[in-house]
């Protein structure tokens, strides 16, 4: 299949602005899922508000867009009702970990079988550049002139200690990565968390001085090693990438599935 026939055409052009690392994780996306080779018709997108969530909109898959911050909520749903469906979430910096923070820690200790894909742009820009959980210390920002106290969450540590069994890192640069990664989160039967490093040059790369999208991307490069690297134990403030945890654990729906059993075989 060609990339538009997992499009919606009729929505086009996007309404991200240029230079947006979104349009370039949804690509990807699409890229993992015909590598997979999975019907449309067995995938259902989940998203809640956000520029990330304008995703499902595009997509021509089974789509959800709900309430902000629900959007797992709704997904667990969908996953517990339809429990061989491929069930995907796009998700922002609030959507994941601010107003949806505690659905995504309880998803993850439940290890309900999901994919849930950050994109960590490191601000909110679709209601005008206000800082995030993931914007971190010393960021500017519309809510923060004067710059964040705030630490920010690492995704990848707190979805490893929430429970999640498959959590991986990647960016807007090392797109074949992000496909490879993307299309092994799919296939875990487990609760699987992608963060992917996404640029925003109009809220966060302007007002903290990073420049276009070229160059944002370029950090990107400079910023990040693989997991495990000689590089990082060099120079330890870089970030790393890669797959951080991959095990096989018992899955919410299945585990789900035998409590039913036990309680049919209790009435009979």
């Amino acid at each position: 299949m060609a990339v538009k026939d997992f499009i919606r055409e009729r929505f086009f052009p996007h309404l991200w602005c240029p230079g947006c690392g979104h349009g370039i994780v949804m690509n990807n996306m699409i890229r993992a899922i015909e590598k997979l080779g999975v019907s449309k018709n067995d995938i259902v997108m989940v998203s809640g508000i956000g520029c990330s969530s304008r995703i499902t909109g595009y997509l021509d898959f089974h789509t959800l867009h709900t309430i902000h911050g629900r959007a797992l909520a709704f997904a667990t749903g969908v996953k517990m009702s339809r429990p061989e469906l491929n069930v995907i979430i796009p998700m922002g910096d609030g959507d994941a970990l601010s107003i949806g923070g505690n659905h995504f820690i309880h998803a993850a200790r439940r290890n309900i079988d999901i994919t849930a894909i950050v994109m960590n742009n490191r601000i909110y820009g679709m209601t005008g550049g206000q800082y995030s959980p993931l914007s971190g210390f010393g960021i500017n920002a519309t809510t923060a002139p004067y710059t964040s106290i705030d630490n920010d969450f690492d995704v990848v540590k707190l979805s490893i200690a929430a429970g999640a069994s498959f959590v991986a890192r990647t960016t807007t640069y090392h797109v074949k990565q992000m496909a490879d990664i993307i299309a092994q989160a799919i296939l875990h039967k487990g609760f699987s968390v992608v963060e992917i490093m996404s640029q925003c040059p109009t809220y966060f790369g302007r007002k903290n001085k990073q420049g276009n999208a070229v160059e944002m991307i370029n950090s990107y490069r400079i910023n990040t090693t693989p997991k495990g690297s000689k590089a990082k134990k060099e120079n330890p403030s870089l970030i790393e990438r890669g797959i951080f945890i991959q095990e096989e654990r018992a899955e919410y729906c299945k585990e789900y599935d035998k409590i039913i059993q036990r309680a049919t075989k209790g009435n009979k």
